[in-house]
Protein backbone atom coordinates (compact mmCIF):
# COMPACT_ATOMS: atom_id res chain seq x y z
CA UNK A 1 0.00 0.00 0.00
CA UNK A 2 2.71 2.59 0.88
CA UNK A 3 5.57 1.10 -0.77
CA UNK A 4 7.71 2.38 2.06
CA UNK A 5 11.56 1.16 2.07
CA UNK A 6 12.41 -1.47 4.54
CA UNK A 7 15.15 -1.68 6.67
CA UNK A 8 15.34 -5.02 7.92
CA UNK A 9 17.60 -7.68 6.24
CA UNK A 10 15.31 -10.63 7.73
CA UNK A 11 12.09 -9.41 6.42
CA UNK A 12 10.97 -10.76 3.19
CA UNK A 13 10.46 -8.44 0.34
CA UNK A 14 6.83 -8.34 -0.13
CA UNK A 15 6.27 -7.35 3.19
CA UNK A 16 6.65 -3.40 4.42
CA UNK A 17 7.76 -2.81 7.65
CA UNK A 18 6.11 1.09 8.37
CA UNK A 19 6.77 1.71 11.80
CA UNK A 20 9.27 2.58 14.15
CA UNK A 21 11.16 3.71 11.10
CA UNK A 22 8.07 5.28 9.51
CA UNK A 23 9.87 8.65 11.26
CA UNK A 24 12.30 8.38 8.71
CA UNK A 25 10.03 8.31 5.98
CA UNK A 26 9.81 10.93 3.29
CA UNK A 27 6.39 10.47 2.28
CA UNK A 28 5.75 11.89 -1.06
CA UNK A 29 4.28 14.85 -2.25
CA UNK A 30 1.57 14.93 -4.53
CA UNK A 31 3.49 15.50 -7.72
CA UNK A 32 5.53 12.23 -6.75
CA UNK A 33 2.56 10.72 -5.44
CA UNK A 34 0.71 10.79 -9.01
CA UNK A 35 3.63 9.63 -10.96
CA UNK A 36 4.12 6.80 -7.97
CA UNK A 37 -0.06 5.61 -8.34
CA UNK A 38 -1.63 7.22 -11.31
CA UNK A 39 -4.43 9.78 -11.87
CA UNK A 40 -7.22 9.17 -9.76
CA UNK A 41 -10.42 8.04 -11.95
CA UNK A 42 -13.84 9.23 -11.68
CA UNK A 43 -16.61 6.89 -10.50
CA UNK A 44 -20.15 7.55 -9.85
CA UNK A 45 -21.81 6.47 -6.34
CA UNK A 46 -23.14 2.65 -7.85
CA UNK A 47 -19.93 2.59 -9.56
CA UNK A 48 -17.81 2.70 -6.78
CA UNK A 49 -20.00 0.35 -4.50
CA UNK A 50 -19.80 -2.67 -7.44
CA UNK A 51 -15.96 -2.63 -7.42
CA UNK A 52 -15.80 -2.11 -4.00
CA UNK A 53 -18.46 -5.14 -3.78
CA UNK A 54 -16.21 -7.03 -6.02
CA UNK A 55 -13.46 -6.54 -4.43
CA UNK A 56 -14.62 -7.62 -0.97
CA UNK A 57 -13.42 -4.97 1.23
CA UNK A 58 -14.57 -4.75 4.17
CA UNK A 59 -13.65 -2.01 7.02
CA UNK A 60 -10.33 -1.62 8.49
CA UNK A 61 -11.19 0.25 11.65
CA UNK A 62 -11.99 -3.06 13.67
CA UNK A 63 -15.73 -4.27 12.66
CA UNK A 64 -15.39 -5.43 8.95
CA UNK A 65 -18.49 -4.27 7.90
CA UNK A 66 -18.47 -4.50 4.49
CA UNK A 67 -17.55 -1.34 2.83
CA UNK A 68 -20.35 -1.43 -0.36
CA UNK A 69 -22.83 -1.80 2.17
CA UNK A 70 -22.11 1.97 3.59
CA UNK A 71 -21.52 3.34 0.63
CA UNK A 72 -24.62 2.12 -1.23
CA UNK A 73 -26.70 2.80 2.18
CA UNK A 74 -25.33 6.72 1.66
CA UNK A 75 -26.35 7.13 -1.66
CA UNK A 76 -29.82 6.08 -1.41
CA UNK A 77 -30.47 8.47 1.46
CA UNK A 78 -29.29 11.27 -0.94
CA UNK A 79 -31.61 14.06 -1.21
CA UNK A 80 -33.16 14.40 -4.88
CA UNK A 81 -34.30 18.02 -4.29
CA UNK A 82 -31.95 20.85 -4.61
CA UNK A 83 -31.14 22.94 -1.28
CA UNK A 84 -30.91 19.81 0.57
CA UNK A 85 -28.20 18.49 2.58
CA UNK A 86 -25.93 16.47 0.52
CA UNK A 87 -23.76 13.86 1.48
CA UNK A 88 -20.83 14.00 4.01
CA UNK A 89 -17.89 11.56 3.75
CA UNK A 90 -15.79 11.51 7.46
CA UNK A 91 -12.31 9.62 7.25
CA UNK A 92 -11.15 8.27 10.85
CA UNK A 93 -7.75 8.31 11.57
CA UNK A 94 -8.32 9.07 15.14
CA UNK A 95 -6.96 5.58 16.14
CA UNK A 96 -8.20 5.85 19.71
CA UNK A 97 -6.59 1.91 20.61
CA UNK A 98 -3.36 3.09 22.43
CA UNK A 99 -1.36 0.12 21.54
CA UNK A 100 -2.27 0.67 17.98
CA UNK A 101 0.03 2.91 15.30
CA UNK A 102 -0.98 1.97 11.67
CA UNK A 103 -3.48 4.75 11.22
CA UNK A 104 -0.47 7.10 12.18
CA UNK A 105 1.56 5.14 10.12
CA UNK A 106 -0.10 5.37 7.26
CA UNK A 107 -1.09 9.45 7.28
CA UNK A 108 2.52 10.11 7.36
CA UNK A 109 3.91 7.32 4.91
CA UNK A 110 0.93 7.56 2.25
CA UNK A 111 -0.87 10.88 2.90
CA UNK A 112 -2.30 11.16 0.28
CA UNK A 113 -3.55 7.94 -0.82
CA UNK A 114 -6.11 8.35 1.85
CA UNK A 115 -6.94 11.62 0.68
CA UNK A 116 -7.39 10.09 -2.50
CA UNK A 117 -9.68 7.66 -1.23
CA UNK A 118 -11.31 10.30 0.44
CA UNK A 119 -11.73 12.31 -2.54
CA UNK A 120 -13.16 9.76 -4.98
CA UNK A 121 -15.92 8.76 -2.35
CA UNK A 122 -16.42 12.40 -1.96
CA UNK A 123 -17.15 12.76 -5.61
CA UNK A 124 -18.98 9.52 -5.67
CA UNK A 125 -21.65 10.18 -3.40
CA UNK A 126 -21.94 14.09 -4.76
CA UNK A 127 -20.82 14.87 -1.21
CA UNK A 128 -20.53 18.88 0.53
CA UNK A 129 -18.26 18.16 2.97
CA UNK A 130 -15.24 15.91 3.11
CA UNK A 131 -13.44 16.04 6.95
CA UNK A 132 -10.63 13.95 7.70
CA UNK A 133 -10.93 13.33 12.16
CA UNK A 134 -7.30 12.93 14.13
CA UNK A 135 -6.73 13.02 17.60
CA UNK A 136 -5.84 16.34 19.31
CA UNK A 137 -2.14 16.12 19.78
CA UNK A 138 -1.11 14.30 16.59
CA UNK A 139 2.24 15.05 16.08
CA UNK A 140 2.02 14.57 11.97
CA UNK A 141 -1.28 17.06 12.12
CA UNK A 142 0.39 20.20 10.54
CA UNK A 143 1.79 18.03 7.80
CA UNK A 144 -1.33 16.62 6.94
CA UNK A 145 -2.52 19.75 6.80
CA UNK A 146 0.13 20.69 4.21
CA UNK A 147 -0.57 17.76 2.17
CA UNK A 148 -4.40 18.43 1.96
CA UNK A 149 -4.02 22.37 1.04
CA UNK A 150 -2.32 21.05 -1.81
CA UNK A 151 -4.63 19.24 -3.45
CA UNK A 152 -7.48 21.19 -5.50
CA UNK A 153 -10.07 18.23 -5.09
CA UNK A 154 -13.91 18.99 -6.17
CA UNK A 155 -14.91 18.33 -2.18
CA UNK A 156 -11.81 20.38 -0.03
CA UNK A 157 -10.29 18.03 3.15
CA UNK A 158 -11.29 19.48 6.36
CA UNK A 159 -9.26 18.49 8.65
CA UNK A 160 -10.50 18.52 12.52
CA UNK A 161 -9.12 17.20 16.17
CA UNK A 162 -11.36 15.05 18.38
CA UNK A 163 -10.02 14.15 21.84
CA UNK A 164 -7.90 11.43 22.55
CA UNK A 165 -10.14 9.16 24.18
CA UNK A 166 -11.10 5.65 23.69
CA UNK A 167 -14.82 5.65 23.05
CA UNK A 168 -14.46 9.10 20.49
CA UNK A 169 -13.45 7.33 17.65
CA UNK A 170 -16.52 4.99 17.29
CA UNK A 171 -18.50 6.43 14.72
CA UNK A 172 -21.47 7.77 16.24
CA UNK A 173 -19.11 9.58 19.08
CA UNK A 174 -17.36 11.41 16.08
CA UNK A 175 -20.42 12.11 14.34
CA UNK A 176 -21.93 13.77 17.89
CA UNK A 177 -18.81 15.72 18.11
CA UNK A 178 -18.78 17.30 14.56
CA UNK A 179 -21.81 18.14 15.34
CA UNK A 180 -21.20 19.98 18.50
CA UNK A 181 -22.30 17.48 20.80
CA UNK A 182 -19.49 15.40 23.19
CA UNK A 183 -17.40 12.76 22.11
CA UNK A 184 -19.63 9.79 23.06
CA UNK A 185 -20.89 7.09 20.90
CA UNK A 186 -24.98 7.06 20.84
CA UNK A 187 -28.04 4.72 20.84
CA UNK A 188 -28.70 3.83 17.12
CA UNK A 189 -31.03 3.99 14.71
CA UNK A 190 -30.59 6.62 12.96
CA UNK A 191 -27.05 5.33 11.87
CA UNK A 192 -24.58 8.11 10.38
CA UNK A 193 -25.55 6.71 6.89
CA UNK A 194 -29.35 7.73 7.90
CA UNK A 195 -28.38 11.04 9.81
CA UNK A 196 -24.71 11.92 10.03
CA UNK A 197 -23.38 15.14 9.92
CA UNK A 198 -25.67 17.97 10.15
CA UNK A 199 -28.41 15.51 9.53
CA UNK A 200 -27.00 14.55 6.10
CA UNK A 201 -26.41 11.05 5.07
CA UNK A 202 -22.63 9.92 6.15
CA UNK A 203 -20.08 7.91 5.22
CA UNK A 204 -17.86 7.36 8.05
CA UNK A 205 -14.70 4.79 7.12
CA UNK A 206 -11.06 4.31 8.68
CA UNK A 207 -8.47 6.12 6.81
CA UNK A 208 -6.86 2.48 5.90
CA UNK A 209 -9.96 1.41 4.09
CA UNK A 210 -9.97 4.65 1.98
CA UNK A 211 -6.46 3.89 1.13
CA UNK A 212 -7.88 0.65 -0.41
CA UNK A 213 -10.61 2.40 -1.90
CA UNK A 214 -8.13 4.60 -4.10
CA UNK A 215 -6.09 1.38 -4.51
CA UNK A 216 -9.28 -0.53 -5.91
CA UNK A 217 -10.55 2.71 -7.61
CA UNK A 218 -7.07 2.72 -9.95
CA UNK A 219 -6.43 -1.22 -10.22
CA UNK A 220 -9.75 -3.06 -10.16
CA UNK A 221 -11.04 -5.88 -7.70
CA UNK A 222 -9.09 -8.83 -9.15
CA UNK A 223 -5.92 -6.93 -8.06
CA UNK A 224 -7.10 -6.37 -4.91
CA UNK A 225 -8.17 -9.94 -4.34
CA UNK A 226 -4.51 -11.69 -5.36
CA UNK A 227 -3.93 -11.45 -2.00
CA UNK A 228 -5.98 -12.23 1.66
CA UNK A 229 -8.54 -14.52 1.72
CA UNK A 230 -12.21 -14.98 -0.27
CA UNK A 231 -13.62 -13.78 3.29
CA UNK A 232 -10.88 -10.72 3.63
CA UNK A 233 -9.14 -9.82 0.74
CA UNK A 234 -6.14 -7.88 0.33
CA UNK A 235 -3.94 -6.45 3.08
CA UNK A 236 -3.99 -5.31 6.57
CA UNK A 237 -1.70 -3.07 8.60
CA UNK A 238 -0.95 -5.06 11.66
CA UNK A 239 0.97 -3.10 14.91
CA UNK A 240 3.19 -5.85 16.40
CA UNK A 241 4.23 -4.87 19.88
CA UNK A 242 5.33 -5.58 23.58
CA UNK A 243 8.30 -8.15 24.24
CA UNK A 244 9.60 -8.06 20.56
CA UNK A 245 13.11 -7.37 19.11
CA UNK A 246 11.46 -4.93 16.65
CA UNK A 247 7.83 -3.62 17.19
CA UNK A 248 6.00 -1.94 14.83
CA UNK A 249 3.84 -1.68 12.15
CA UNK A 250 3.63 -3.95 9.03
CA UNK A 251 1.40 -4.66 6.26
CA UNK A 252 0.25 -8.57 5.40
CA UNK A 253 -1.53 -10.37 3.79
CA UNK A 254 -4.96 -11.00 5.31
CA UNK A 255 -5.22 -14.57 6.36
CA UNK A 256 -1.40 -14.43 7.25
CA UNK A 257 -0.98 -16.78 10.80
CA UNK A 258 -0.24 -15.17 13.62
CA UNK A 259 3.12 -16.66 13.99
CA UNK A 260 4.32 -15.51 11.05
CA UNK A 261 3.04 -11.96 11.38
CA UNK A 262 5.07 -12.67 15.12
CA UNK A 263 8.61 -13.67 13.07
CA UNK A 264 8.54 -10.08 11.01
CA UNK A 265 9.61 -8.54 14.41
CA UNK A 266 12.72 -10.74 14.38
CA UNK A 267 11.90 -12.57 17.74
CA UNK A 268 10.84 -12.09 21.08
CA UNK A 269 13.20 -9.80 23.52
CA UNK A 270 12.92 -12.45 26.07
CA UNK A 271 9.89 -15.63 26.68
CA UNK A 272 6.79 -14.95 25.92
CA UNK A 273 3.42 -16.74 26.89
CA UNK A 274 0.42 -15.06 25.58
CA UNK A 275 -0.65 -12.76 23.02
CA UNK A 276 -3.42 -9.57 23.10
CA UNK A 277 -5.48 -9.68 20.07
CA UNK A 278 -7.56 -7.22 18.70
CA UNK A 279 -6.61 -3.94 21.45
CA UNK A 280 -7.42 -3.64 24.94
CA UNK A 281 -10.80 -4.89 23.97
CA UNK A 282 -9.87 -8.06 22.22
CA UNK A 283 -8.54 -10.90 23.62
CA UNK A 284 -5.66 -13.33 25.66
CA UNK A 285 -4.43 -16.14 23.25
CA UNK A 286 -2.16 -18.31 25.32
CA UNK A 287 1.05 -19.38 23.68
CA UNK A 288 1.03 -22.92 25.62
CA UNK A 289 -1.42 -24.12 22.67
CA UNK A 290 -0.17 -24.73 19.37
CA UNK A 291 -2.74 -23.96 16.94
CA UNK A 292 -2.86 -19.76 18.51
CA UNK A 293 0.31 -19.47 16.27
CA UNK A 294 -1.01 -21.18 13.40
CA UNK A 295 -4.11 -18.96 13.46
CA UNK A 296 -5.45 -16.74 10.84
CA UNK A 297 -5.69 -13.06 10.72
CA UNK A 298 -8.97 -12.74 9.63
CA UNK A 299 -12.30 -12.09 11.67
CA UNK A 300 -13.71 -15.59 11.74
CA UNK A 301 -10.35 -17.72 12.46
CA UNK A 302 -9.76 -14.83 15.92
CA UNK A 303 -13.49 -15.19 16.47
CA UNK A 304 -13.43 -19.17 16.58
CA UNK A 305 -10.14 -18.76 18.84
CA UNK A 306 -11.99 -16.69 21.29
CA UNK A 307 -10.39 -13.67 20.15
CA UNK A 308 -11.66 -10.61 17.44
CA UNK A 309 -9.22 -9.26 14.82
CA UNK A 310 -10.89 -5.98 15.98
CA UNK A 311 -8.26 -2.51 15.47
CA UNK A 312 -5.28 -5.56 14.21
CA UNK A 313 -3.13 -5.72 17.02
CA UNK A 314 -0.74 -8.58 19.01
CA UNK A 315 1.09 -7.95 21.56
CA UNK A 316 3.55 -9.92 22.88
CA UNK A 317 3.14 -10.42 26.61
CA UNK A 318 6.56 -11.41 28.49
CA UNK A 319 6.50 -14.47 30.38
CA UNK A 320 7.92 -12.37 33.61
CA UNK A 321 4.61 -10.48 33.89
CA UNK A 322 1.70 -11.37 35.70
CA UNK A 323 -1.29 -12.06 33.00
CA UNK A 324 -4.04 -11.12 35.50
CA UNK A 325 -1.93 -8.46 37.04
CA UNK A 326 -1.64 -6.70 32.94
CA UNK A 327 -5.58 -7.56 32.48
CA UNK A 328 -6.42 -5.55 36.07
CA UNK A 329 -4.61 -2.50 34.43
CA UNK A 330 -6.11 -2.58 31.59
CA UNK A 331 -9.49 -2.89 32.71
CA UNK A 332 -9.04 -0.23 34.90
CA UNK A 333 -7.76 1.68 32.13
CA UNK A 334 -10.99 0.80 29.60
CA UNK A 335 -13.37 1.72 32.79
CA UNK A 336 -11.62 5.45 33.19
CA UNK A 337 -11.61 5.49 29.24
CA UNK A 338 -15.82 4.90 29.06
CA UNK A 339 -18.36 7.83 28.62
CA UNK A 340 -20.00 7.02 32.06
CA UNK A 341 -23.08 7.58 30.22
CA UNK A 342 -24.83 3.89 30.41
CA UNK A 343 -25.17 1.48 33.32
CA UNK A 344 -22.21 -1.17 32.34
CA UNK A 345 -19.61 1.50 31.95
CA UNK A 346 -20.32 3.79 34.53
CA UNK A 347 -20.96 0.68 37.34
CA UNK A 348 -20.17 -2.39 35.72
CA UNK A 349 -16.84 -1.96 34.33
CA UNK A 350 -15.40 -0.31 37.71
CA UNK A 351 -16.60 -3.11 39.11
CA UNK A 352 -15.53 -5.89 37.42
CA UNK A 353 -11.86 -4.07 37.48
CA UNK A 354 -12.29 -4.08 41.08
CA UNK A 355 -12.95 -7.88 41.08
CA UNK A 356 -9.87 -8.60 38.89
CA UNK A 357 -7.11 -6.55 41.03
CA UNK A 358 -8.83 -8.23 43.87
CA UNK A 359 -7.98 -11.61 42.73
CA UNK A 360 -4.77 -10.52 41.72
CA UNK A 361 -3.90 -8.71 45.02
CA UNK A 362 -4.79 -12.07 47.08
CA UNK A 363 -6.73 -9.72 49.27
CA UNK A 364 -9.54 -11.99 51.81
CA UNK A 365 -12.29 -10.67 49.68
CA UNK A 366 -10.38 -12.33 46.67
CA UNK A 367 -12.90 -15.31 46.28
CA UNK A 368 -16.22 -13.81 46.68
CA UNK A 369 -14.58 -11.60 44.36
CA UNK A 370 -14.27 -14.41 41.69
CA UNK A 371 -17.60 -15.64 42.15
CA UNK A 372 -19.27 -12.22 41.46
CA UNK A 373 -17.33 -12.02 38.13
CA UNK A 374 -18.62 -14.39 35.98
CA UNK A 375 -22.24 -12.30 37.03
CA UNK A 376 -20.71 -9.24 36.20
CA UNK A 377 -19.74 -10.33 33.28
CA UNK A 378 -22.95 -11.63 31.88
CA UNK A 379 -24.17 -7.91 33.14
CA UNK A 380 -21.82 -5.90 31.49
CA UNK A 381 -21.82 -7.57 28.29
CA UNK A 382 -24.40 -6.89 25.09
CA UNK A 383 -26.27 -4.09 27.30
CA UNK A 384 -24.00 -0.92 27.02
CA UNK A 385 -24.80 1.93 24.68
CA UNK A 386 -21.69 0.83 22.32
CA UNK A 387 -19.39 -2.11 22.52
CA UNK A 388 -16.68 -0.73 24.67
CA UNK A 389 -18.41 -2.62 27.63
CA UNK A 390 -18.91 -5.87 25.45
CA UNK A 391 -14.68 -5.45 24.40
CA UNK A 392 -13.58 -5.49 28.32
CA UNK A 393 -16.15 -8.17 28.93
CA UNK A 394 -14.14 -9.96 26.69
CA UNK A 395 -10.42 -9.37 27.92
CA UNK A 396 -11.75 -10.41 31.56
CA UNK A 397 -13.32 -13.45 30.26
CA UNK A 398 -10.15 -14.29 28.33
CA UNK A 399 -7.91 -13.91 31.08
CA UNK A 400 -9.38 -16.16 33.48
CA UNK A 401 -9.47 -18.92 30.34
CA UNK A 402 -5.83 -18.17 29.41
CA UNK A 403 -4.39 -17.53 32.61
CA UNK A 404 -6.35 -20.28 34.69
CA UNK A 405 -3.27 -21.92 36.45
CA UNK A 406 -2.41 -18.35 37.67
CA UNK A 407 -5.58 -18.25 38.49
CA UNK A 408 -5.91 -20.95 40.58
CA UNK A 409 -2.62 -19.63 42.56
CA UNK A 410 -3.76 -16.13 43.50
CA UNK A 411 -7.35 -17.94 44.86
CA UNK A 412 -5.05 -20.21 46.55
CA UNK A 413 -3.74 -17.00 48.06
CA UNK A 414 0.71 -18.23 47.00
CA UNK A 415 2.52 -14.97 46.39
CA UNK A 416 3.37 -13.90 43.02
CA UNK A 417 6.22 -11.70 42.63
CA UNK A 418 5.09 -9.86 39.41
CA UNK A 419 1.38 -9.23 40.59
CA UNK A 420 2.51 -5.49 41.67
CA UNK A 421 4.35 -5.12 37.88
CA UNK A 422 3.60 -1.82 36.21
CA UNK A 423 1.81 -1.98 32.67
CA UNK A 424 3.45 -3.76 30.44
CA UNK A 425 1.30 -2.04 26.95
CA UNK A 426 0.72 1.83 26.42
CA UNK A 427 -1.91 3.74 28.17
CA UNK A 428 -2.61 7.14 27.83
CA UNK A 429 -3.85 9.05 31.00
CA UNK A 430 -6.56 7.49 32.22
CA UNK A 431 -9.77 9.83 31.51
CA UNK A 432 -12.33 10.80 33.78
CA UNK A 433 -15.52 9.59 32.73
CA UNK A 434 -17.82 12.02 32.47
CA UNK A 435 -19.96 14.09 29.61
CA UNK A 436 -17.55 16.96 27.92
CA UNK A 437 -19.03 19.89 27.68
CA UNK A 438 -21.18 20.88 24.15
CA UNK A 439 -19.30 22.77 21.73
CA UNK A 440 -20.07 24.86 18.78
CA UNK A 441 -20.46 22.29 15.64
CA UNK A 442 -17.07 23.06 13.53
CA UNK A 443 -17.33 25.76 11.24
CA UNK A 444 -19.82 27.12 13.05
CA UNK A 445 -17.70 28.88 16.09
CA UNK A 446 -13.97 29.55 17.31
CA UNK A 447 -13.43 25.91 17.66
CA UNK A 448 -13.30 25.08 13.70
CA UNK A 449 -10.09 24.18 12.16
Amino acid sequence: MTNARVDADRLPPDVRLLAPWYADQRPDDLAAHVRRHGPLPEAGAEELAELVDDAGLRGRGGSGFPTAVKLRAVAARRPRRLGSRRAVVVANGCEGEPASGKDAALLHCAPHLVLDGIAIAATGLGASEAILCVHEGSPGLEPLRRHASARHDPVPVRIETVPARYVASEESALVQYLNGGPPVPTTAPPRPAERGVGGAPTLVDNVETLAHLALIARHGPTWFRALGTPDLPGTLLVTIGGALRRPGVVEIAAGTPIGDVLDLACGPTEPVHAVLSGGYGGAWLGLHDPATLRTPLTHEALRAAGSVLGVPTLLALPARACGLAQTAHLLRYLAGESAGQCGPCRFGLPAVADDVAAIVHGTPEARRAHGRLARRLDLVAGRGACAHPDGAARLARSALRVFAQDLKQHLAGQPCRAAAGAPVFPMREPSIPHLPAQRARPGTGARSR
